[in-house]
């Protein structure tokens, strides 16, 4: 954990609308984004003075502080590893305030990820080089295994042998998250939710993934607004308080395609993850009212339910069974719709819904919320935080 929990907070979230062609450049989303986040904190975008982006991010911060107007920067960062680093920009931005490196910090994600080109299409084309991450790919992708969802299939292909899960299981998640969606007018798929049948009878995509077990490909932006509890408590929103911040690395980690590993039906470095949340918040799983969970795609859903204690080990299937992860459930699971309805954003929009819900004024509001955890991608490198309407 870097900083003290409850010291810092998310006091501005700010968003797009969310298409598959926006008509508009990145960097003017980005922009869009991060001036609708200083907005709903009644912050002027001149008392910004931090950013924290992705790696994967080219909307950089000397080119959307031009077009924002800020004067000047005294922290910038850049996290790796694609959608694994969507909370660990927020844990970056409060270890910086909290420093005093800054005093407001901006985290964004915005891009043209459908209009423009296909986000993701895999690694077919991928040049010869002699540095690490390309050579990584001679070893794990020589042929075959070429793209995200091929990747996701190995580890649902041993997950369900080893734990009876089944397509149906998987599609559970695709149902929750598109009734969610269906009530949430800012989702992609407002109003369309799906059934078990819809997602049984949609095409295969890489055996056992379906196209209902896939992510969505998305044109928006997501920004969020991060400074420190004095601070906070002057702007116009409820901060939505850090009581957790943590990123997780496991061993023989890499990219996607940790197929080396013992065992490859648990995420661990989702494990390191909770660990450090838990210990550093000092709550557990049944203080948690909501989860926001990384959801690429529908079998890397149930492993974090395992690796963060909501139940045990393969006992996922039977956790989200019932209705249990959706509204009026025991936990419910991505309430705006996630990545599968609402849009996929490198989970930024899932960080902006967790606010929601500690503000009390999501959509689909979970009553008595007062912890909500969020998860970053998975499979890869990744990061958590644990957000709490009690703090400061």
């Amino acid at each position: 954990m870097w900083t003290p929990a409850r010291q810092t907070a998310i006091v501005g979230i700010g968003a797009t609308e969310f298409s598959k062609d926006s008509g508009r450049t990145p960097m003017q989303l980005a922009t869009e984004a991060c001036l609708a986040a200083c907005a709903d904190a009644g912050l002027d975008p001149h008392e910004v003075d931090g950013m924290s982006l992705f790696s994967m991010e080219r909307n950089f911060e000397i080119e959307v502080a031009r077009n924002l107007g800020i004067p000047r920067l005294r922290f910038f960062s850049m996290v790796n590893h694609g959608g694994g680093g969507g909370c660990a920009t927020v844990g970056m931005a409060a270890m910086a305030v909290h420093t005093g490196a800054a005093d407001h910090v901006l985290a964004y994600r915005a891009f043209n990820e459908r209009s423009w080109h296909r986000f993701g299409r895999g690694v077919q084309g991928h040049h010869q080089s002699p540095e690490a991450n390309d050579v990584s790919y001679s070893w794990t992708s020589p042929f075959g295994l070429l793209t995200p969802a091929q990747w996701a299939a190995v580890f649902a292909t041993r997950y369900m042998h080893e734990y009876g899960a089944t397509s149906e299981d998987f599609g559970r998640i695709a149902v929750a998250d598109r009734r969610h969606a269906a009530n949430n007018p800012a989702a992609f798929f407002h109003g369309r939710p799906i059934t078990l049948e819809d997602h049984q009878a949609s095409r295969m995509i890489s055996a056992p993934l379906r196209l209902l077990d896939c992510c969505q490909e998305s044109d928006g932006g997501v920004a969020l607004l991060i400074t420190t509890a004095d601070r906070a408590r002057d702007l116009d929103q409820p901060p939505a308080w850090i009581a957790g911040a943590a990123q997780g690395v496991a061993e023989d980690q890499w990219m996607m395609r940790s197929y080396y590993r013992e065992d490859i039906t648990g995420i661990p470095e989702m494990g390191v993850v909770a660990e450090q949340l838990w210990a550093a918040s000092g709550v557990g799983p049944s203080d948690v009212q909501a989860a926001m969970l990384y959801d690429h795609f529908t079998p890397l859903v149930l492993p974090q339910f395992e690796e963060f204690g909501f139940c045990g080990r393969g006992e996922a299937r039977d956790f989200i069974a019932d209705g249990n992860i959706e509204v009026g459930g025991g936990l419910p699971v991505n309430t705006s719709g996630g990545q599968l309805g609402e849009a996929y954003i490198h989970g930024m929009n899932g960080i902006a819904e967790a606010v929601r819900q500690v503000r009390g004024t999501s959509v689909n509001q979970v009553a008595g919320t007062t912890n909500v955890l969020v998860t970053s991608g998975s499979g890869v490198p990744t990061s958590g935080l644990l957000l709490s309407s009690e703090g400061g």
